[in-house]
């Protein structure tokens, strides 16, 4: 009967939600911890400080980046990896960020956020770029001169 299999995918959902909820409870549970453990560092160097007055700090999107961390783990990845083309960075940067390789949208963005930051890169003199198999671009790190 249908009515018992969306009854049933309802109630995995729910269970699935809930599940999340007590992990992300137990997250928020630990960031408390771990910030009373940093207010008490600062008042043992400043006893009088003000701990309202420090802004909290919003975090990217899950799939965006903090400033130069795309540019960072580039730069590492040639580094380690040697020559690689602009694809094969970003399917690696994606599931190095736990970030959904299939997802054909997020792709094409981190692609295009990936050549943007290489191009700059290569503007800045700290990788080069020569042609590859298939007419793309192949990129390492630049010569040091």
């Amino acid at each position: 009967m249908v009515t018992t299999h969306a009854i049933t995918a309802l109630r995995d959902k729910r269970g699935e939600l809930a599940g999340q909820i007590d992990a992300l409870q137990d997250q928020l549970r630990q960031a408390f911890i771990n910030m009373d453990h940093i207010d008490a560092a600062l008042r043992m160097f400043v006893p009088d400080i003000e701990l309202d007055e420090i802004k909290p700090k919003p975090l990217p999107p899950r799939h965006r980046a903090f400033k130069g961390q795309v540019t960072r783990s580039i730069l590492a990845m040639l580094r380690k990896e040697g020559p690689m083309d602009a694809r094969a960075i970003t399917l690696r940067l994606m599931a190095e960020r736990e970030l959904n390789v299939n997802d054909s949208g997020l792709q094409k963005a981190m692609h295009k956020r990936i050549g943007a930051a290489l191009r700059n890169l290569r503007e800045r003199a700290l990788v080069s770029s020569r042609s590859g198999p298939r007419g793309l671009l192949v990129w390492s790190l630049a010569k040091k001169p």
